[in-house]
């Protein structure tokens, strides 16, 4: 049996492909595809790479067809198929990344991170974000501090209480508030808060916008969150006389607490860069101004709205620096969420 077992083992491996002869493939799928390009009107970076990975993926599972079998040539077909999905993916986003940090590094500074544009002309050098990253925190901490707690509030209800009408009318509600277009949120905020109670712009006014447009995306995470924690947790739970309130408070939510930062964070990320609610209801201001319960207030999205369309080059500099700080934001807030929810968790360990 062992002898048997030993002589299907090296038979198998006698017949699959080496790492050398796949990388040989590929190496030849590419340099076909140089020559098709080469002798064909096909041109362009992007069709370049699209045609060699479908080349490639071809070559290799039609090479793993010839030589290993139809189970192992329909296997490398879906991971191929599959990291070519992710490659196809992440290359816009890279692409996107890549570029803003190009076009933003050189404005980049300490100078333009701590002024403002008080007093700048559009053909000055000078002028910061600094202003503009004050309106944008605030305006998005204000925000979340409306939509985060609602929102875990609404998940809660709808999972663990909500098996009835009013639940079910809150879900159609809160699917219904997700297709909303940002433009819609700020519209409404701008009959009702600015024009119907005369509360005039102000940084708040887009922070009620931007929660419109949060709340829903909480909601969602936070629902699917806390239906994948175990039945198990709460019914051991329950056994123990442990009240339903204090078995969410202290075993569902805590089990549930890094997806939910994940899906706070994904709403932060979707209304920091928001700019239409911006530029209806909260106006603009190259002034520093710290109050956002009073007045216009200045905003990243909307200073990058802005300089993007100024026919001055500097504007446009500005704009991408400012592009780039909005994303370093982003990438410090989950950053900064997700160290927290880990320190969190050793510490209940």
């Amino acid at each position: 049996m062992t002898a048997g077992t030993g002589l299907r083992t090296r038979s198998l491996s006698s017949r699959s492909l080496s790492r050398p002869v796949i990388g040989a493939a590929v190496v030849g799928a590419v340099a076909f595809t140089f020559l098709l390009f080469a002798v064909t009107p096909l041109q362009g970076v992007a069709d370049f790479l699209v045609a060699a990975a479908v080349i490639v993926v071809a070559t290799v599972t039609g090479l793993t067809l010839a030589v290993e079998g139809r189970r192992r040539a329909v296997d490398r077909l879906a991971t191929s198929g599959a990291l070519l999905a992710l490659v196809l993916t992440l290359l816009p986003l890279g692409f996107t990344l890549g570029y803003t940090a190009y076009r933003g590094a050189s404005r980049f500074t300490g100078s333009f991170l701590t002024h403002s544009m008080a007093g700048v002309g559009p053909l000055s050098a000078n002028g910061g974000v600094y202003h503009a990253i004050i309106g944008t925190l605030e305006q998005v901490l204000l925000a979340s501090l409306i939509a985060v707690p609602l929102g875990l509030l609404v998940a809660i209800y709808v999972t663990e209480y909500g098996r009835n009408i009013f639940g079910t009318a809150i879900r159609f509600l809160i699917d219904v508030m997700t297709g909303i277009p940002s433009i819609v949120a700020g519209l409404f905020v701008l009959a009702f808060w600015v024009l119907a109670l005369h509360k005039g712009f102000s940084g708040f006014a887009g922070s009620l916008a931007l929660a419109i447009l949060e709340l829903p995306i909480v909601v969602r995470s936070a629902e699917e969150m806390i239906r994948l924690v175990p039945a198990a947790l709460r019914e051991a739970s329950y056994a123990l006389g442990v009240p339903k309130w204090k078995t969410i408070l202290r075993i569902v939510l805590p089990t549930a607490a890094t997806g939910i930062t994940t899906g706070v964070m994904l709403a932060v990320a979707r209304v920091i860069g928001e700019t239409a609610p911006v530029l209806l209801v909260v106006g603009n201001n190259n002034f520093i101004h710290t109050n956002p319960f009073s007045g216009p207030q200045a905003s990243l999205p909307l200073y990058v709205f802005q300089g993007a369309g100024s026919s001055s080059s500097l504007d446009v500099d500005r704009a991408w620096a400012a592009a780039l700080t909005l994303i370093l934001i982003v990438v410090v807030l989950y950053v900064a969420a997700r160290l927290l929810t880990r320190r969190n968790s050793l510490a209940r360990r």
